[in-house]
């Protein structure tokens, strides 16, 4: 630690600034330059999924805020100090009202992350945002930030370090996708195309095929509508049971973890609310037909609802068939309001097409290990997080030495390394 120093972010850095902030009505493009904004920014990592794109001449145009392979990109508003390193990958690119910092020499540009992503750096970007309607990160304020760093060395092997457990979480992360992809198509092959195994001897009685039946949601099992215990008794929250919202189940297949739990009084205080492990919960209020299935008995609030399963043998065709209702859903649970909002009952008769049991049967036989193996990468990846961020805090502010440790680099932080 005595190695360790204090200094400006602007003295430590080749470039502070922010990226364009004005008006994008008519700049996007179907392809072209990627463009990056707020949402396209999480803790160490991109997010790639509703990446917008300007063509050459806007780029030009706000040159300025064109980002370079190893920039640290940092959300201003929002969630204002969320932070990552551009990699490679993604080649030019430009962005909108974010804060792009270029580290010089002195500074790691994933350590500068790491920092940022910590406890510590939240801290420090929330005590200093700036205005009254919207809060934000600026750019001045930046520059002022002040740091504790190690020798470029050790910045390098604490980086190394958390480095490689982000690029492990985002393996998996591709691992899951790639799985779920797999078992997607089977079903849309089987259920949707409807060339199931043994179709071809199969006939169509008006339009579907013989066996099969048009059939409402409540035929694959109970329906049960959530409800949020009452907060005014803090002895119903903080237990084992997870309490499930709508932000638990985004992008989650499985529900290994939720931002609330209820104790044991909280699940006795509403027990018809409860549902068992391998229910699929449905969000029907707000943003409509987020499907994810539960891991372990547990409740949820009012705007979910949940299907318990009658046969587990039908969990995954069922799964995939109430995500393939969303657009359904938000179509019935249309209010002339803004956001969704479908009832128990409209949700319980929407209609679905029920094959026959047999095909259901293999598809769960061919299927089931596929979601087995999600599963388990899933709690891989949350064991993973977990270590990174009981690592995070100790490591970026030395009380964990790493200086004479023999530490490989990823290839993560080799392909980003600044020239």
């Amino acid at each position: 630690m005595n190695s360790w120093c204090a200094t400006k972010l602007k003295n430590v850095c080749d470039l502070v600034t922010v990226g364009f902030v004005g008006s994008m009505a008519h700049e996007y493009c179907e392809t072209g330059i990627p463009f990056l904004r707020s949402q396209n920014i999480t803790p160490f990592s991109l997010n790639l999924k509703g990446l917008k794109y300007i063509d050459e001449k806007f780029h030009a145009q706000i040159r300025k805020s064109a980002l370079q392979l190893g920039d640290v990109a940092v959300v201003r508003t929002g969630y204002p100090g969320t932070a990552c390193v551009i990699p490679r990958k993604l080649g030019i690119a430009n962005c909108s009202d974010l804060v792009i910092i270029r580290p010089g020499k002195q500074l790691n540009p994933h350590f500068l992350c790491s920092i940022f992503n910590s406890t510590f750096g939240r801290d420090l970007v929330d005590g200093n945002l700036v205005g009254a309607a919207q809060q934000h990160f600026n750019i001045t304020v930046a520059k002022e930030l002040k740091l504790l760093l190690p020798p470029r060395a050790v910045q390098d092997k604490i980086a190394a370090i958390l480095t490689a457990h982000n690029e492990l979480i985002e393996n998996n992360q591709r691992r899951i996708a790639l799985l779920e992809k797999m078992a997607e198509e089977i079903y849309r092959e089987w259920f949707v195309r409807l060339r199931f195994p043994g179709h071809e001897n199969v006939k169509n009685v008006k339009g579907i095929p013989e066996g099969w039946e048009i059939d409402r949601v409540d035929s694959i099992g109970k329906i049960v509508t959530g409800k949020t215990p009452s907060t005014d008794n803090p002895r119903y929250f903080g237990g084992p049971y997870f309490f499930i919202k709508t932000p638990d189940m985004h992008g989650n297949i499985f529900i290994l973890e939720t931002e609330e739990r209820l104790s044991q009084n909280g699940l006795d205080s509403q027990p018809s609310q409860t549902i068992s492990r391998g229910s699929i919960c449905v969000s029907c209020i707000g943003t409509g037909g987020i499907v994810s299935i539960t891991t372990s008995e547990c409740q949820t609030n009012q705007q979910i609802n949940s299907v318990v399963v009658r046969n587990l043998s039908d969990l995954e065709w069922a799964f995939f068939t109430l995500r393939n209702l969303r657009e359904a859903i938000q179509m019935f649970g249309a209010t002339g309001a803004t956001m969704t909002n479908l009832s128990k009952g409209k949700f319980s008769s929407l209609k679905i097409l029920r094959p026959n049991k047999s095909i259901v049967l293999k598809y769960h036989a061919l299927v089931n290990p596929i979601f087995v193996q999600i599963q388990s990468i899933l709690q891989q990846t949350m064991i993973l997080r977990s270590t990174r961020d009981l690592l995070l805090p100790r490591l970026i502010s030395g009380k964990l030495s790493v200086e004479h440790l023999d530490i490989r680099f990823p290839p993560g932080m080799e392909e980003s390394a600044c020239d």
